[in-house]
């Protein structure tokens, strides 16, 4: 899932409670707040801060993917990849929408992205070189966001939960869109199944790098799980990840490139060798292999878009007398 954000330390300002005792006895009640509730001051700006770093992910990840609509092997895998993309657009919407409810604006934070003071999933700033490594992400980078997901669709904050129904729904098919192409491509001809095991060398690791630092080093998830934002420890979600990943690599016939993984009878559970955790660090602050070409992409995006929003803008105020009128 997209939640790094929730690794960064928070503060809370002089005289402000951590949580208000009504408050955090809602959350216990398992109630939803809603945006017109009263809400602890860190509890909002935790939530603007995930909500817009998974918007911001969603966005950023149409970039890895959206190269190859035009290099996919048939018209069958290029509308299927086509409407994904168009999809993780739909799912960025969605997350500014929820996060507007918070009391920020969508332009506020887009702003933060472009000039690179919000963050975003470190997992999209790794290169796509083959067709295989757009199965690779559904099949892992979709795997382990929906793994992430789906307790979000309990968030203690209703409009981020209810976003996050249609989305999951729609990361299943995408994980599944992305099992398929590497199930293709490790029956066919010796070089394809090459590929598919080169793309699972290189997207293994940062896989298990989406779902942030080791329990000791996150910062915020204590708060976070108190609140009910978060339902799983990062740990605890890398843990189910692993263990329905491996299967399904042997149901493909590829080897996960981890001479350590070995299954642990006593726990049931299959576990992996160490994380390089000074690539991911070293990911997060910008220095990843594609971070200065995704914001670049971004940004011209953005102002080749300039005259649409313009449009949408002016088109918007020769409607509203009409509409008051009516």
């Amino acid at each position: 899932m997209y939640t790094q954000a929730l690794n960064e330390r928070e503060t809370v300002g002089p005289g402000e409670p951590v949580a208000d005792a009504a408050f955090q006895a809602r959350i216990d009640a398992e109630e939803r707040i809603e945006a017109n509730d009263w809400m602890p001051e860190a509890y909002r700006r935790t939530l603007i801060r995930q909500i817009s770093q998974h918007a911001h992910s969603e966005i950023v990840g149409m970039l890895p993917e959206g190269n190859w609509i035009t290099r996919a092997p048939s018209l069958r895998r290029k509308a299927a990849l086509l409407a994904k993309v168009q999809d993780e657009g739909g799912h960025g919407l969605y997350l500014y929408a929820a996060a507007e409810t918070l009391g920020v604006t969508r332009e506020a934070l887009v702003e933060q992205l472009l000039d690179g003071r919000a963050k975003y999933s470190s997992i999209f700033n790794y290169p796509t070189s083959s067709w295989a490594d757009i199965g690779a992400i559904g099949w892992l980078v979709d795997g382990a966001a929906i793994m992430n997901q789906i307790p979000l669709c309990h968030c203690s904050y209703g409009p981020y939960a209810r976003a996050m129904v249609r989305v999951c729904k729609e990361e299943s098919f995408h994980q599944r869109q992305g099992f398929e192409i590497m199930l293709t491509l490790s029956r066919g001809s010796p070089a394809q199944r090459a590929m598919a095991q080169d793309a699972l060398d290189r997207w293994w690791w940062p896989s298990l790098m989406m779902f942030g630092p080791p329990d000791g080093e996150s910062q915020h998830s204590d708060r976070s799980m108190q609140w009910k934002i978060k339902r799983f420890t990062n740990d605890a979600l890398r843990q189910k990840f692993v263990d329905a990943t491996v299967p399904q690599a042997r149901v493909l016939g590829l080897a996960i490139p981890d001479p350590a993984l070995r299954f642990d009878a006593a726990t049931q559970h299959w576990v992996h060798g160490p994380i390089d955790w000074e690539e991911f660090r070293q990911v997060l602050a910008g220095n990843g292999p594609c971070n200065r070409e995704r914001l670049a992409a971004r940004r011209r995006a953005h102002q080749a878009g300039a005259w649409v929003r313009e449009a949408a803008l002016a088109h918007a105020a020769k409607q509203q007398p009409a509409a008051r009128a009516a």
